[in-house]
């Protein structure tokens, strides 16, 4: 610990000398992504503050390799960090070029003048996140996406050794989270910079850090790595989830499945399944599912959305007791929708249940079952 790159050591964080959260030891290494998850309001922001010397500590020490934050001047830790927070800047008269040229000042002279070197590095990190369109234009003219990007400019340029963001993907659209995201990486693992941020999209944070660290009430519930946080009961205990569930194998949180009693089986495989799941929940329709392996794509699915799965083992043939569990649900079902699974020698047992299904007159596709909702 006393070793890692960034560290804090019983860091009490708060307002007015009163600590809003408490004992926070955490170790980051050297080109780390390290991302703060939890509920609004939970302090991610403060904590996020505090280490950039934006609001005075309440207890405890950080550290910056050997360096105690504390004794860092200010000029010192602008050359060494460079934050990206939510508060909005309205800076009078700047162009968006002027603000990201704001991340070489810690490097100029007295006259904060900037030789042709800061020049071309401003108009690189500009390039970097695909604004030099926006060079000339007012900055408090921009929109929010457009805003979050010179501000990453301006951090980019001003080379630092850590960079620390407050919700960094808000206001942006998909293309641009993930070419901000793609950025980020870039710079930890190609140059060495240690990246802190915070997020409120849990997917994106789960694939992209190297450490997560839990925030809620006045404690960091866990720190450590994505694989032993992005659990369904560490998620459901951070965010208090009382409806819906998350999806440890997709990184994403689903609803809610439907109430009531399943007037529909789906009979599906290998993801033909997912498109009919999610259309029936949209349509706030009880249903069950049948026979699916645990490792199929189906099932992660399901075991969600479901009200009743019969399952089997993977690379088993479907069992006598399997094929009675789904007729015994085909024979409680109003319909059987056949979403168009495949059948071979191993789930010969799908085929015959099938069979047994329109026998009985109950299958149809997803398709004409939607439109049979529709004109009722």
């Amino acid at each position: 610990m006393a070793d890692a790159y960034f560290r804090t050591d019983s860091l009490s964080v708060g307002y007015n000398s009163r600590a809003l959260i408490h004992d926070i030891d955490i170790a980051i290494e050297k080109g780390e992504i390290v991302t703060l998850i939890g509920p609004n309001g939970s302090g991610k922001s403060t904590i996020l503050k505090s280490i950039t010397k934006q609001l005075k500590l309440i207890e405890g020490r950080v550290w910056v390799q050997s360096e105690e934050l504390e004794h860092i001047s200010t000029k010192a830790l602008a050359r060494k960090m460079a934050v990206v927070l939510t508060e909005r800047m309205r800076p009078e008269l700047m162009t968006c070029r002027d603000v990201v040229a704001t991340g070489r000042y810690p490097y100029t002279g007295s006259l904060g003048l900037l030789s042709k070197e800061d020049e071309e590095l401003v108009t690189a990190a500009m390039e970097r996140v695909h604004a030099l369109e926006l060079a000339n234009r007012d900055f408090n003219a921009t929109s929010d996406g457009q805003r979050q990007r010179i501000l990453l400019a301006r951090a980019i340029c001003q080379q630092p050794e850590i960079i620390i963001l407050d919700e960094p993907t808000s206001y942006l659209d998909i293309r641009h989270k993930l070419e901000l995201l793609s950025i980020l990486r870039s710079m930890a693992k190609e140059k060495g910079i240690t990246v802190i941020m915070s997020l409120h999209e849990i997917d994106l944070a789960q694939k992209i850090s190297d450490k997560i660290i839990c925030v809620k009430g006045e404690i960091i519930s866990r720190f450590g790595d994505p694989m032993e946080i992005f659990t369904d009961d560490v998620i459901r205990d951070l965010y208090s989830l009382e409806q819906g569930s998350y999806d440890v194998a997709f990184g994403s949180i689903e609803l809610p499945r439907p109430e009531g009693e399943a007037e529909v089986l789906v009979i599906s495989a290998g993801g033909t399944g997912v498109p009919v799941f999610r259309r029936l929940q949209k349509m706030n329709v009880a249903f069950n599912a049948a026979i699916l392996y645990t490792n199929d794509i189906d099932y992660a699915v399901a075991k969600h959305l479901a009200s009743e799965i019969v399952t089997e083992r993977p690379f088993c043939a479907v069992s006598e007791e399997s094929l009675q569990k789904a007729k015994d649900l085909v024979d409680r079902c109003r319909t059987v929708i056949d979403a168009g699974v495949e059948t071979g020698e191993f789930n010969a047992g799908v085929r015959s249940l099938l069979e047994y299904a329109r026998e009985q007159g109950k299958v149809c596709t997803g398709e004409e079952y939607q439109k049979m909702r529709q004109e009722k």
